[in-house]
């Protein structure tokens, strides 16, 4: 048997930028980039909308609230437990795979306070209650409690997060709008009931597609599932593997792309969250070379594909300024680079300012 080919941390860089649509902006829909993403992470309402600037060719908001106020796509907890945006057809079939995620974290924070029968109970009443009208957890607490006083409101409200797919209804994620996040169950919304395999399959291989070559602690990670390793051994026959320089395994879907590691990588805004970061266990192949390790809530620059700098957008009066922490200085070249990005950033997200300026930290 040939050994197995050892992945450069450069080439499952180019890999992961082209899967994720990141080495150029592709000519696709919104919904079909939401999908082949394998969802948008939207703990922040306005970063599904960055996300998919920085991907998509002539990407316009207006498409993704379209999707949003005709219940096409949704805001749901699904990976990891947090908040994404994942279309109608991904969330009846994914909420049941990811079901053990929500019901670990419920277990850990609330289990010892209700018992399973007493459980249920609440469950019932509150899709109930979020199918009489969407309702924010402080308010479901509330109405719960009134039948449960001697249960914490907010045990209870997590209650029904975890045992209700809930999904945040408009105006809450809409592009230039905003509100509280209120609820209702996913199949009130939709229309339709979840799916009930729970199986995660076809769901490691569209992560893999998204996001390989990977390990299995990689898609854990990203997933939020556990004991995925008997699961890839069944899909085995239909992958590839690969090592990559440590000697881990690496799994890969059969015709997954893998650029020349020495293909050119534009500058790119990510927003805070993006998945392109957390999809990974071993966050290096993105991650700065100088050690710097990227955390959840930063904004992220990519400079020929690695994190090289975190940004924000400040307004002041109609001015709008993009400001730059360069973790490593960025060079002459990748400065000039980085400020058109920079300025059509500006020019997405801060449409209305009288002024746009780059500035770097």
């Amino acid at each position: 048997m040939a050994p197995e080919r050892v992945l450069s941390r450069a080439e499952l860089n180019r890999a992961l930028l082209a899967r994720q649509m990141l080495l150029q902006r592709e000519r696709i829909t919104a919904a079909k980039a939401i999908e082949r993403l394998v969802g948008l992470q939207a703990q922040v309402p306005k970063d599904p909308y960055v996300g998919l600037w920085t991907r998509i060719a002539g990407f316009d908001p207006a498409e993704l609230a379209r999707l949003i106020e005709r219940r096409k796509a949704v805001r749901i907890a699904l990976l990891r437990g947090t908040i994404h945006l994942f279309t109608a057809r991904d969330t009846v079939a994914l909420r049941p795979v990811l079901q053990p995620v929500a019901e670990r974290w419920w277990r850990n924070q609330f289990g010892r306070r209700l018992g399973a029968a007493e459980r249920k109970r609440v469950a019932a009443a509150g899709r109930v209650l979020v199918e009489q009208e969407p309702r924010t957890f402080a308010e479901l607490g509330t109405l719960l409690h009134e039948r449960w006083p001697a249960l914490d409101p907010f045990a209870l409200a997590m209650t029904i997060r975890a045992d209700v797919p809930l999904v945040q209804v408009p105006p809450r994620g809409i592009w230039g709008a905003g509100g509280l996040a209120r609820h209702t169950s996913a199949e009130h919304w939709l229309g339709t009931p979840l799916r009930r395999s729970a199986v995660p399959d076809a769901l490691i291989l569209r992560y893999l597609a998204a996001f390989g070559p990977a390990t299995v602690m990689d898609a854990q990670n990203w997933s939020g599932l556990r004991l995925l390793s008997g699961r890839f051994d069944r899909l085995r026959p239909t992958l590839r593997t690969f090592r990559d320089e440590h000697g881990r395994e690496l799994f890969d879907v059969r015709r997954g792309r893998l650029p020349d590691p020495v293909t050119a990588a534009p500058p790119r805004f990510l927003p805070e969250y993006d998945n392109v970061l957390l999809g990974h266990k071993d966050r290096s192949r993105i991650g700065t070379a100088t050690g710097y390790t990227p955390v959840a809530g930063d904004a992220w620059l990519l400079v020929d594909g690695f994190v090289r700098g975190v940004w924000r957008i400040e307004r002041s009066g109609g001015a709008a300024r993009l400001c730059i922490l360069q973790l490593r200085p960025i060079g002459r070249r990748d400065r000039a680079a980085v400020t058109e990005e920079g300025q059509r950033l500006l020019a997405f997200a801060a449409a209305d300012a009288t002024s746009r300026a780059v500035h770097f930290v």
